[in-house]
């Protein structure tokens, strides 16, 4: 018999502005804020909700347009989400948290330690977008003309189902340049809902153009110097590439940088002790941030664009850190 596993924690429900938004929230202790990435939802955070709620308040919620959340024509920017992920909060009568956001979700984590400094203690960003324009060609796609139509070829029930076959088939070869297709045949099943690849799009266009991503934490990264901010990566991400993880150390040299060996663009999800323990250790060892609005006042004052080329000789090797 095999170990036994507690139960998922229950979603719950809550109203924002007319709209239905799902949520997990489990633990006690420190508020622990996790935002999943596109085309996910919270469940890409089970591996290791678990066991953060040990020690914090783990509040994981699906987006508006993902999950089981509703799916509207509404504002899927990052702002927009930002506001919403405020609202949340003090409804659950949360006041501050430490802020994590993996792939888009770390560019929503950005632009809310950026509109609510006062209420985000630390950020973590895991594989995230913000940091450089590259994007995977998949990704980019998603805004081109006839996107829509296509994908509701592709996600006729024959056809789908052989898709996500495939790739979890090619995802069980162990190669790392198709680490992250089992990932990807989960986001292809939830496309076959209108609604949803109609979210989906408008999230894109709100941070992609043909060129890759629009959307940057460069001209603003000089503020983390009044916050906490660790960055996670895996090694052999075929999504946003890890050279971006060197971005993040050029933009914030205060920041903690951790690359992951062997892993993929769901690094919680590949290695979900060793990212428990990071996230553990980072937040075990800095301080909380305190608003300040002199602080704020003097930095924005003094502020300056940090570099955009990757740094070499920046990104540590988490082998050398952390115990398996």
């Amino acid at each position: 018999m095999g170990e036994r596993q507690d139960p998922p924690a229950e979603v719950q429900y809550v109203t924002l502005h007319g709209h239905r938004r799902a949520f997990v929230k489990t633990g006690s202790g420190p508020a622990v804020l996790l935002l999943h990435g596109l085309a996910c939802d919270h469940t890409t955070w089970s591996p290791v909700i678990e066991a953060l709620a040990q020690r914090y308040t783990v509040i994981a919620p699906d987006l508006l347009g993902h999950g089981k959340s509703a799916k509207p024509r509404a504002d899927y920017s990052v702002g927009g989400y930002a506001n919403a992920m405020r609202d949340l909060l003090t409804v659950l009568g949360i006041d501050k948290v430490t802020v994590v956001g993996h792939s888009f979700g770390g560019g929503v984590a950005m632009q809310f330690a950026y509109q609510f400094p006062e209420r985000t203690e630390r950020m973590m960003l895991v594989a995230s977008g913000g940091l450089g324009p590259e994007v995977t060609p998949i990704i980019r796609a998603i805004t081109t003309p006839g996107y829509h139509q296509l994908v509701g070829v592709l996600t006729v029930p024959g056809v789908r189902h052989l898709g996500i076959a495939g790739l979890r088939g090619l995802a069980s070869t162990g190669w790392k340049s198709t680490r992250d297709l089992a990932e990807i045949a989960e986001i292809y099943e939830t496309f076959r809902d209108p609604d949803a690849r109609a979210a989906i799009r408008h999230v894109v266009r709100a941070v992609v153009d043909w060129r890759g991503q629009i959307v940057t934490m460069a001209d603003r990264a000089y503020l983390t110097e009044a916050m906490p901010m660790a960055v996670v990566w895996g090694r052999d991400d075929k999504v946003i590439p890890v050279r971006h993880a060197s971005n993040a150390a050029a933009l914030a040299p205060n920041a903690r940088i951790e690359v992951i060996p062997n892993a993929g663009h769901f690094p919680h999800k590949d290695h979900p002790e060793r990212f428990v323990k990071i996230l553990h250790d980072w937040i075990s060892t800095t301080r909380p941030a305190v608003y300040s609005r002199a602080k704020w006042r003097t930095l924005l004052r003094a502020g300056q664009v940090g570099p955009l080329s990757p740094v070499g000789g920046t990104v540590t090797d988490l082998s050398a850190r952390v115990q398996a």
